[in-house]
């Protein structure tokens, strides 16, 4: 059901890979409540994924930026604003890749120079496109800039690897570029730290399956599904949560606030 959420307002979805993906399902959704907005992401995930349908289904042109560039985050802003027929309201940012994790690197063996690609593909591209729309004046006032993160920012997780330093720098930058935007332009900026969700990249974590299971009995409402994190950026691209911003918030059906619970006690007894 549309409620027009999001009428008149314009946007730039990165990392939408496939059906399975948040950015995928946010960019559906985004659509459905009377947003315009453009796709992103690298040419070579392009290459691998199903976004031209996904296009299709919005209305929305597909614009090929490696986040990691600033060249081609310039192009991508540029061309969004002219597209869209005007300056921006919100930006999702869903984009994390370690090729640590993809070569199962022990983390006492991490690969440094894998390490900083870690870093800024996951992280330090988010601090990229924020400096980009500043430098373009790209953003409306009271526009909403998203990123997904991880608990594994605060807490240990195996195999998480090096993603979870990324996800504590992707923290670090929302919080620090959030009062500089807000200061400069009224726009907030916030991160959102889902559930383990059954996407591509959270699909090559080793025993992702075993963790989300163990998840679920951790949470008291669940697992949080990709359709409800996509439901929740929407309310944080609306003019509902004008005042929330320099926030991690928490969409984890309860995980992060849970010691133990009835789930995993009687399955412990088991």
């Amino acid at each position: 059901m549309s409620n027009n959420l999001l009428k008149g307002k314009r946007g730039i979805v990165f990392g939408a890979l496939d059906e399975r993906s948040i950015a995928w399902k946010v960019a559906l959704k985004a659509k459905g409540q009377g947003a315009s907005l453009t796709l992103t992401n690298a040419p070579i995930a392009l290459r691998m994924g199903a976004i031209e349908r996904l296009a299709g289904q919005c209305g929305a042109e597909v614009i090929p930026a490696d986040a990691t560039s600033v060249g081609d985050l310039e192009n991508l802003f540029s061309k969004s604003v002219e597209i869209l027929g005007g300056k921006l309201d919100f930006v999702l940012h869903s984009i994390g890749m370690s090729p640590n994790v993809r070569k199962n690197k022990e983390y006492a063996g991490l690969n440094y120079d894998w390490m900083l690609k870690t870093m800024d593909i996951s992280a330090i591209s988010f601090h990229k496109v924020m400096a980009v729309a500043e430098k373009q004046d790209a953003m409306n006032e009271w526009g909403s800039i998203l990123a997904l993160t991880y608990i594994a920012a605060q807490r240990t997780f195996p195999d998480y690897s090096d993603m979870a330093q990324a996800k504590a720098m992707l923290e670090s930058i929302a919080r620090s570029y959030g009062e500089r935007f807000a200061r400069l332009k009224k726009v907030r900026v916030n991160t959102i730290s889902q559930s383990p969700t059954m996407t591509t990249a959270g699909s090559g974590v080793p025993g992702f399956d075993v963790f989300m299971d163990y998840a679920g009995k951790m949470s008291p409402l669940g697992n949080a599904s990709a359709d409800a994190c996509a439901d929740y950026c929407v309310s944080m691209f609306s003019d509902l949560t004008k005042m929330v911003t320099m926030q991690n918030l928490m969409h984890d059906g309860g995980f992060s606030s849970s010691g133990i619970t009835a789930g995993v006690i009687e399955q412990m007894k088991k």
